[in-house]
C-alpha cells in the first residue's frame, strides 16, 4: 500500500528537505523515526526539495508499507520527532501516485519584517525598507505569467528550466512584506532570486523592460541577489483528488 505523509517543518537548523551526504536534513530525521516505528528500513520519496534554512507549513511525501498505517502512528512518530518537525496523518493513495511528480502545482510564502521582531527572527528576513514601489513590483510579477523559461533564476546548470507560473503577489500585512508565488514547478533558489530581482525593481534600481530584458537573457549572472532563505516558506502543495483513495 502506498500512504502520502502529510508534515510541516522549521527549516533553520536543516540543511533543506533531502537526505545529503553532509548536513542533518529533514528527510533523514523522518526516515529514521519511521523505521523505528514500523521495525523496518523506510525510504521516503518527498514532494519536493526545499534548500538549506527554507520552512515548509505544508509538505508531503509517499512511503509504501504493508502495514496500515493510522493516528496511532501520528501519535507515536510526533512523539519520537524533534519539536521543529510535525507529521499530521497518512493517507491512502493510488499505488502508482508520486508525492512529487503527482503534484499539481506549488505555493511559496516569503516573509520580509519592515521592523526588528522579537520572535520573527528564524521565520522571516528583518530589512526595513522604507521606500518600495509595491505597484511595480506586482506588475513585474503579473509578467511571470508570460514566461516559462526560468534559466535566469536557477541556480544549477540543467537542461530542464521550465515552470509555469500561475500567480504572483506581493502585499503588506501585519508589519511585514508578503511575496507569494504559486507555480507547476520550481527549480532550485528561483524564488529567492526572483524575489531579490522583484526588490530591485521597488527600488527603482532596475525598470519593468530591464526585469523582462534579465528573465530573457536566460543567465543567471543578470538576475539579482538571492534573498535569505530564513523568511521562504513551502506553503502548499496540491494534488488531483482522483489519487486519494
Amino acid at each position: 500500500m502506498r500512504y502520502f505523509i502529510r508534515l510541516s517543518y522549521n527549516g533553520i537548523r536543516y540543511h533543506g528537505w533531502q537526505i545529503q551526504k553532509s548536513g542533518l536534513t529533514v528527510e533523514e530525521i523522518l526516515e529514521k523515526c519511521l523505521s523505528h516505528l514500523l521495525g523496518k528500513s523506510i525510504d521516503l520519496i518527498g514532494g519536493g526539495r526545499t534548500d538549506k534554512g527554507v520552512h515548509a507549513k505544508e509538505f508531503f511525501a509517499h512511503l509504501d508499507s504493508e502495514k496500515q498505517l493510522d493516528k496511532k502512528l501520528v501519535i507515536k512518530l510526533n512523539a519520537f520527532l524533534p519539536k521543529d518537525i510535525v507529521v499530521y496523518g497518512f493517507y491512502l493513495v493510488a499505488p502508482q501516485a508520486h508525492a512529487r511528480h503527482s503534484a499539481n502545482s506549488r505555493t511559496y510564502l516569503y516573509r520580509i519584517s519592515l521592523s526588528k521582531k522579537t520572535f520573527y527572527t528564524e521565520l522571516s528576513w528583518q530589512c526595513k525598507y522604507e521606500q518600495l514601489n509595491i505597484d511595480l513590483m506586482n506588475k513585474a510579477s503579473e509578467l511571470l505569467q508570460k514566461y516559462n523559461n526560468f534559466s535566469s533564476f536557477c541556480k544549477d546548470n540543467i537542461s530542464n528550466c521550465y515552470a509555469k507560473i500561475k500567480y504572483a503577489h506581493w502585499c503588506y500585512k501585519g508589519g511585514k512584506l508578503l511575496f507569494e508565488i504559486k507555480a507547476n514547478r520550481f527549480l532550485r533558489n528561483m524564488v529567492r532570486s526572483l524575489i531579490g530581482t522583484l526588490l530591485n525593481i521597488g527600488k527603482e534600481k532596475i525598470n519593468i523592460n530591464q526585469f523582462c530584458e534579465i528573465v530573457d537573457a536566460k543567465d543567471r549572472q543578470r538576475s539579482g541577489p538571492s534573498v535569505p532563505a530564513r523568511g521562504l516558506f513551502l506553503k502548499k502543495i496540491c494534488y488531483p483528488k482522483a489519487i486519494f483513495l
